[in-house]
């Protein structure tokens, strides 16, 4: 039972519900009593906005997508594996909102729970992102099941009752060769490694099933909720006096706490296709990007990553030796389709970096 104020007098809502399409935008209708002086038993029609289903609430992207549901006003539900929410316990709004245990290779479960849950979106952040262990000949199987397979199961519940999609893509499905960066709407698709393969097969599964959707490809992401590069650097820094780092691997990194700002910007609309989304500030490169969290960390009072205790070196790839699967020279990811179609670019990585530093740190203390 909800309460809520209209015109100064208390209500309430009874699950009495029905639902109502208008100019292609679904509503539901409750019945609701007024609690007043008056005798009168009122209805009213109430708009709740969107419903959203959200994948991999455990992770990075789908803790903050869950919040900034929450901020905005719309109902966000949760999913993972796990039987309750198993991330970050930080007392934000994800950690006390709907959340129900959902294993996305299990076809049948799938679609009973987005049947019975009818939301308007599912946002897709769950998937197997471990790059260098998918390269394992006992876990291709696991990888293809969870990244392709999950994907096409929730596709295809979404068009049973007409939800939009956002899937949550990556840079690795190209060949990171060049120094031009990688359109939107390339089909020059050659991944390097067993993970970038099932997240473009899971990109055809969404394109070929559904008309409303959004591919939305990202790099070098970095949140609050779970393990980054930021963190392994930091963590890092602290016991080492000498780091040699890639210098010959170009992107842009992606906080996921302002990429969830732009999920729910895109969700509010009908401006689907595939998109590119990593904070502006130019390209750099892995080494570029541990100088400034050491500078960034540094000022902020932590005097053990300043220049006088540790020492950066720059290597190339093949310096640094091989890693199990082979990593993309190229991440750069054009974002000028994000402004072609009105939505606001995410801010600089190097602002990004420093809220998130401030944010680790708060939630450490």
């Amino acid at each position: 039972m909800d309460w809520y104020l209209v015109s100064s007098q208390l209500y309430f809502t009874i699950n009495l519900e029905e639902i109502f399409y208008f100019n292609d935008k679904k509503y539901r209708i409750y019945a609701v009593f007024g609690v007043s002086q008056t005798p009168n038993v009122n209805k009213q029609c109430k708009e709740t906005g969107m419903k959203v289903f959200v994948t991999g609430v455990a992770g990075q992207l789908g803790h903050d997508v869950m919040n900034n549901l929450a901020a905005r006003g719309y109902e966000g539900i949760g999913t993972d594996i796990a039987p309750q929410y198993s991330g970050a316990d930080d007392g934000t709004a994800v950690t006390t909102m709907p959340y129900v245990q959902l294993d996305i290779t299990d076809r049948e479960n799938v679609e009973k729970t987005i049947m019975q849950l009818d939301p308007d979106v599912v946002i897709h952040c769950a998937a197997w992102t471990a790059v260098d262990l998918a390269e394992d000949d006992d876990k291709k199987d696991k990888v293809k099941a969870i990244n392709v397979d999950g994907t096409k199961n929730i596709a295809d519940a979404c068009k049973k009752i007409d939800a939009k999609m956002v899937y949550i893509s990556t840079d690795y499905v190209f060949n990171g060769k060049g120094d031009e960066p990688w359109k939107p709407d390339c089909k020059d698709y050659a991944p390097l490694n067993v993970y970038g393969q099932t997240k473009l097969d899971g990109e055809l599964a969404v394109s070929g099933t559904l008309d409303k959707y959004f591919i939305v490809r990202i790099a070098w992401v970095f949140g609050v909720n779970g393990k980054n590069f930021i963190k392994t650097m930091l963590n890092v820094g602290k016991t080492h006096d000498k780091l040699t780092v890639v210098n010959d691997q170009i992107g842009t990194p992606t906080y996921t706490y302002d990429l969830s700002r732009l999920l729910v910007d895109m969700i509010e609309t009908d401006k689907y296709g595939y998109y590119h989304a990593t904070n502006e500030g130019g390209y750099i490169s892995w080494y570029d990007f541990t100088k400034e969290i050491f500078k960034q960390a540094a000022e902020l009072g932590h005097k053990e990553y300043s220049d006088d205790r540790i020492t950066v070196s720059p290597v190339t790839t093949e310096e640094y030796g091989v890693s199990k699967a082979a990593r993309p020279f190229n991440s750069r990811l054009d974002k000028s389709k994000l402004v072609e179609n009105g939505f606001i670019p995410l801010p600089t990585w190097q602002d990004a970096l420093h809220r998130y530093l401030q944010e680790i740190e708060r939630k450490d203390n």
